[in-house]
């Protein structure tokens, strides 16, 4: 199965978006955070902008890349005015760079995306249906299913092998969030920045902030493919149990300091 579109879907469903009406959807944001990424980047960029409208705006946060990734977004963004490369490089490590890329974000709902993964056709259109529907809704969790290098499917339901719940004592025992599979609402963005530099990762917090201050959505469709490879800054398993009992209890503590504001 091709889940990447080729570029005549690509263009074809700019055509599509561009015709859609502006007020029949809140305007998107989706916030990537890029270094050394160019193997896998142009895909998941051509994924993401084939479920956006004219309206919405990629925006490309990136580290200091050694490689062709800033070439590549350039390349992209010459053609297609929804692209913006952020280039600031102070912003060193992935909590960081993200949290600089939600600082420019402009959008009503935020998306968060990895350099490596795809997004399914429909993942935008369904994820906005359900913020439609459902107004207390501050953010969605979707399932997405495990891929290799090759976009071969080595696990068909993120959520069945996590166990995947919402809840905010269940995610600080085993966290379920993933920032690939997440969108929020931005009236949120007040308690998520500044995500603290302590905390394990930026999507656990935006995860909790929401559990704890809005109300989350786990959606059990597969929208996106989580590609997993030698390259990848995330793991599947968690370190030794000293280790994760001093993340958590720093995660605790950073959630109790922003509670106070």
């Amino acid at each position: 199965m091709n889940f990447c579109p080729s570029i005549n879907e690509y263009f074809d469903s700019i055509d599509r978006v561009c015709q859609m009406e502006e007020a029949e959807v809140m305007r998107i944001s989706v916030v990537m955070a890029t270094y050394n990424g160019e193997k896998y980047l142009k895909e998941q960029i051509y994924s993401i902008l084939s479920n956006l409208r004219i309206q919405d705006e990629l925006i490309i946060a990136d580290d200091g890349s050694k490689d062709q990734t800033q070439s590549i977004v350039l390349e992209i963004a010459e053609s297609d005015c929804r692209v913006r490369l952020l280039r600031d490089h102070s912003h060193k490590g992935v909590i960081r760079n993200f949290s600089y890329g939600l600082t420019c974000s402009k959008g009503e709902i935020i998306y968060l995306a990895d350099q490596d993964d795809i997004w399914l056709k429909t993942k935008v259109s369904e994820v906005m249906e359900i913020f439609k529907e459902h107004p207390e809704v501050s953010c969605i969790l979707h399932d997405v299913a495990i891929v290799d290098k090759n976009l071969q499917i080595v696990e068909p339901s993120f959520f069945h092998l996590r166990g995947s719940q919402a809840g905010f004592v269940r995610n600080i025992l085993k966290n379920s969030y993933m920032g690939n599979a997440m969108a929020f609402r931005r009236n949120m963005l007040t308690k998520i920045l500044p995500i603290p530099y302590s905390v394990p990762m930026h999507d656990q917090w935006i995860g909790l902030i929401n559990d704890r201050y809005g109300k989350v959505l786990l959606y059990p469709q597969v929208l996106g493919l989580y590609r997993r490879h030698d390259d990848n800054v995330t793991e599947l398993t968690h370190g030794s149990i000293k280790d994760m009992l001093k993340k958590r209890i720093q995660l605790l503590q950073c959630l109790f300091s922003r509670s106070r504001f």
